[in-house]
């Protein structure tokens, strides 16, 4: 018995020797700990912003990234996006022409008391509409204007003919439950009463999601939403953080304190993926912009750039 043991040791020893002896090897690559949740919430950490709140849903891969997605913010442009998917709704129920024409006036009627209120041309972000104010505009457009340029006047114009209710009838269809459209833009005592639209990240990427998978009203309808919406003029954020020619549709929502973006990102060769960013608290916009830029880079790195995916890291849940 005694023999054995020694023997035991003795290779024991012999092998613990030629370990030893052998090359250290080099330290296999692995992605940043907590991968991209870590570097997005690092991202947000460092900007200083009061609420960030971010939507990821890959439609490749079912992979997801949720922060703060059920927070409520100023909706600010953002909720033209529905307004235009109830438009394409009523025209495809034959009860708007896409080529009808609607007269442009600017004067509105405020949901706090019904008085009557107008929109300025020097708060817009597209002017030439106030130089047809008493003629008429096809309501495809309107749709443009709005959603290109965010025309705050073609939004009223589009919203009053549409109703806020039946927007936020599609909303509920689309998934979105907590997202509100009460009424058009720069309606300032509805505004002093908190009768303001709103949404959530989760509810903007839910109708994102729709407009990509083609459930959006119908396959034609959606089609149409995300040309629209990649004709954007406004580029400063998610844009920003893809590589140049990525085709991006998209929606931004600026006003006071707040910067949103919120889009289907359509990485070549690839189904594409969801992704809303909404901002709070940040006072110069640049910074919001940068911010929003180098989540939407993280994003596209992480879930798009062209390597090989690890799928066992993914997380398929049955969301939106």
């Amino acid at each position: 018995m005694r023999t054995l043991l020694s023997r035991t040791a003795l290779l024991g020893a012999a092998s613990l020797a030629c370990l030893l002896a052998l090359p250290a090897r080099a330290p296999a690559q692995t992605r940043p700990a907590g991968g991209l949740e870590a570097q997005v919430r690092g991202l947000i950490d460092a900007s200083g912003a009061e609420t960030v709140a971010v939507a990821f849903r890959d439609l490749e891969t079912g992979r997801e990234l949720l922060v703060n997605p059920r927070v409520s913010f100023h909706a600010a442009s953002t909720m033209k996006l529905p307004v235009m998917l109830e438009v394409y709704r009523q025209a495809r129920a034959r009860r708007l022409g896409l080529d009808a024409r609607l007269p442009v006036r600017n004067e509105f009627r405020s949901i706090a008391d019904g008085s009557a209120f107008s929109v300025s041309p020097d708060d817009d972000s597209e002017r030439t509409l106030y130089g047809k104010v008493g003629g008429t505009e096809t309501v495809r457009e309107l749709v443009r204007l709005m959603v290109t340029e965010s025309s705050n006047l073609a939004t009223n114009i589009l919203i009053e003919r549409v109703g806020p209710e039946r927007v936020m009838r599609l909303l509920r269809r689309l998934g979105a439950r907590d997202m509100r459209v009460l009424r058009g833009v720069e309606d300032g005592k509805a505004f002093a009463r908190g009768l303001n639209n709103t949404t959530t990240a989760y509810d903007l990427a839910a109708v994102l999601r729709a407009v990509a998978e083609g459930r959006a009203v119908s396959r034609a309808a959606s089609r149409e939403a995300a040309e629209v919406l990649a004709a954007q003029k406004f580029r400063e954020g998610i844009p920003a953080g893809l590589p140049p020619g990525t085709r991006v549709a998209h929606k931004t929502g600026s006003i006071t304190g707040i910067e949103h973006d919120a889009g289907i990102v359509y990485p070549p060769g690839r189904r594409p993926y969801v992704l809303v960013v909404l901002v709070r608290g940040l006072g110069e916009p640049a910074r919001a912009h940068r911010l929003i830029a180098d989540i939407s880079r993280a994003v596209y790195r992480e879930a798009a750039a062209p390597r090989r995916r690890d799928v066992r890291n993914l997380r398929r849940t049955p969301s939106y």
